[in-house]
């Protein structure tokens, strides 16, 4: 079997992870809540709250080789030499980084075979975000989006080099592509109402993600909280899974789903809200839409256990602290359900 098919022996199903993002600015409170509630999967985590560099595009400043970005009104554009935001996001970083080995390690974790996964910005998204030094964004230019992927691509691969080294464990990289839809639509702004981006056509936008994807030692997660997820493009990809909310799903993208599933990729499941709901929900209403996919597509429900994790819709940056770690907990929770007795769960 292909590492897409076995998720490099990182991914498996019946187990719940986080996607990214995290309220307030504790490195260490926040890493200790991921790691003690997603012991299966934990996540590095990202806290946006701290500002620029610690957001998801300014964080991939300290990643990338040879390229900075600098500040501007609009959010970051490619700087010429480096400056204040990358030392801003290599700082972060690094703080993060100490957080999560020392909760790793107080944990018990260091020799357990448990993998990390870590998050980054995907080169699509992160072409359409960032800025020429004119004002154009990047994507619009086929030579810097190279330059800008293949920078992105080597970056991490050292990143995810140091996390294994530093825990003493694999880890699974996702790549967050919410604006992904955008540029394959045509959909993004240009600097002007005459000037707009082009759709970018799904073979040169493959080359460009699985650039990405390639130049990693393990297997790659893409996540999109895209309002409609690009499953048949993500299917074409080198991706050993696909994460999206379960919410943008309509009968439309059944067959694809079923197809990433035949395919031997795994799913993450965004089941929990990124928002507290009016009223206290429990992990059966949690659980429900993703039994109810699996029944619709007609497969065993053994496949919860084998090939469907379980995290939040999107990142919990805006939620408050009490409601992402219950978020963490009910997917946790969920999880476990899958993993157990998938076949007696009843909705009745």
């Amino acid at each position: 079997m292909s590492d897409i098919e076995t998720g490099g022996g990182v991914l498996r199903g019946g187990i719940a992870t986080g996607v990214g993002s995290w309220p307030g600015s504790e490195s260490r409170e926040a890493a200790a809540t991921v790691v003690g509630e997603l012991g299966e999967l934990p996540h590095l985590v990202e806290l946006p709250g701290r500002g620029v560099g610690a957001d998801m595009i300014g964080r991939v400043s300290a990643l990338l080789v040879d390229m900075r970005f600098d500040s501007t009104t609009r959010g970051y554009r490619l700087a010429v030499r480096p400056g204040a935001v990358a030392r801003r996001a290599r700082d972060f970083l690094h703080a993060d980084l100490d957080a999560l080995e020392e909760a790793w390690e107080t944990a018990g974790l260091m020799g357990s075979g448990r993998p990390i996964k870590v998050q980054v910005t995907g080169p699509l998204t992160l072409a359409a975000e960032v800025e020429l030094p004119l004002g154009h964004r990047v994507i619009t230019d086929s030579g810097a989006l190279r330059d800008l992927s293949e920078s992105l691509a080597e970056g991490l691969a050292t990143h995810v080099a140091e996390v294994g080294k530093r825990l003493a464990t694999d880890v699974l990289v996702q790549l967050d592509e919410p604006l992904l839809t955008d540029v394959l639509e045509g959909s993004l702004s240009g600097v002007s109402m005459l000037n707009t981006v082009r759709a970018m056509p799904e073979p040169e936008a493959l080359h460009v993600l699985d650039t990405v994807i390639g130049a990693q030692s393990g297997p790659v997660l893409v996540h999109s909280c895209a309002a409609k997820p690009p499953l048949g493009f993500l299917r074409r990809s080198g991706a050993a899974a696909v994460g999206f909310d379960i919410s943008t799903i309509h009968t439309a993208d059944l067959d694809r789903i079923g197809e990433l599933l035949d395919d031997g990729r795994y799913l993450v499941l965004g089941l929990v809200p990124t928002t507290a709901p009016d009223k206290p929900v429990t992990w059966r209403e949690i659980a429900e839409p993703g039994v109810r996919l699996i029944d619709r597509l007609g497969f065993r429900r053994r496949l919860l256990a084998e090939q469907i994790l379980v995290s939040p819709a999107c990142g919990l940056a805006g939620a408050p602290l009490s409601w992402a770690r219950q978020a963490l907990s009910l997917a946790a929770e969920t999880a476990r359900v899958y993993a157990d007795e998938p076949e007696s769960i009843n909705f009745e």
